[in-house]
């Protein structure tokens, strides 16, 4: 059962690693287009009026569509390759079309994903058990496993999950419209930031930012407003602490400062792994702290995050950008002192907690 799971993790981290330069992509591009609207006041860009207004008017409504396109293909593709991942390519078609069909069903990111699990794992099976003689088996992963997967694949999404599936995400974009309003909102951002900076890349950090990415094709911000600001906030923090206490870490570790700075500032968390790992027991509620407390402060102030990404290179495309690393700076300073006051073995000298 353990390893079960295992592979389960890996087919679905596989959807994700696949899934995520659509989003980003999509999503720039129509933040581009959206920016450059605001410079004629336009702030529906996405408005059919626009096709026939003056200036580049036009020109950005067109972009916004091209990014809206390359945004709609997330959940095809995170559909198509989870099922890849379980059954090689004959199982690609099954999950893109299940993807597919779960965009027009409404069933979102969770539909998907049950889409991608169903695909891969009928193509598996129909491969194990369909046996034909060695003159015909070649039709087998070109004609039998792609058409009969497609076939089942899609009937279950529309005859069985769809409907519960479509009323669940309904139910949960509901229910994160109204958490993203008023107090509701800093809840978010502390659940969100405090996730993401837990395990620093693992399985709890992408089940945060996956799910705010998700909720983007919403039009719900909240979660990935937090989860970009969280993601800075360990390796830039462990930077700056490497800066201003030098004394207190190990001349690899200093080094490894410098790699955690750039790291943070361009979205990376993991720069953070190796002083979180030297004393774990106190450095991850650091960690946590710091990168909740920064996406709440992020959050509360106005910031919005619109795009999928984290670095200094996506800042300016952010509503209300300077609160916005405000809360990245508020939430590096509790790391970085953290590290200072509370962290002890960087310097190779002081008593070491027992590392994960």
């Amino acid at each position: 059962m353990k390893e079960f799971f295992q592979s389960l993790k890996r087919h679905v981290l596989t959807g994700v690693s696949y899934m995520i330069p659509f989003t980003i992509a999509g999503a720039v591009i129509m933040g581009i287009a959206r920016v450059g609207a605001m410079i004629y006041g336009v702030t529906d860009i996405w408005d059919a009026a626009h096709e026939t207004a003056g200036g580049l008017v036009p020109f950005f409504h067109t972009l916004d569509g091209l990014g809206g396109l390359a945004l709609g293909l997330m959940l095809p593709v995170f559909a198509g390759f989870i099922a890849y991942s379980i059954a090689d390519r004959p199982a690609l078609v099954s999950g893109f079309v299940g993807g597919m069909l779960a965009n027009k069903l409404g069933t979102g990111f969770l539909g998907a994903l049950a889409a991608g699990l169903i695909a891969g794992y009928l193509v598996k099976i129909m491969a194990e058990k369909i046996q034909l003689p060695e003159s015909a088996s070649s039709i087998v992963p070109v004609f039998i496993l792609p058409v009969f997967g497609t076939l089942f694949t899609v009937l279950i999404m529309q005859y069985i999950i769809g409907g519960p599936f479509a009323a669940l995400n309904s139910g949960l974009v509901n229910w994160m419209s109204t958490m993203s309003k008023g107090s509701g909102s800093l809840v978010i951002a502390l659940v969100v930031g405090g996730m993401v900076g837990f395990d620093l890349g693992g399985p709890i950090n992408k089940a945060a930012v996956v799910t705010a990415m998700a909720l983007i094709t919403e039009g719900l911000f909240v979660a990935n407003t937090a989860a970009q600001v969280a993601i800075i906030i360990p390796t830039l923090g462990y930077g700056m602490a490497t800066l201003i206490k030098k004394a207190k870490f190990s001349n690899e570790l200093r080094e490894a400062g410098k790699a955690s700075f750039i790291m943070g500032l361009v979205g990376i968390s993991e720069g953070a792994i190796p002083f979180t790992l030297i004393n774990p027991i106190k450095m991850i509620p650091v960690n946590v702290v710091g990168c909740a407390v920064g996406s709440a402060v992020a959050v509360s102030l106005g910031a919005v995050n619109t795009i999928p990404i984290s670095g200094i290179y996506g800042w300016l495309l952010v509503k209300n950008w300077p609160v916005y690393v405000l809360g990245i700076l508020v939430g590096a300073s509790i790391i970085a002192a953290g590290a200072i006051f509370l962290g002890t073995g960087f310097d190779a000298t002081d008593e070491i907690d027992a590392v994960m």
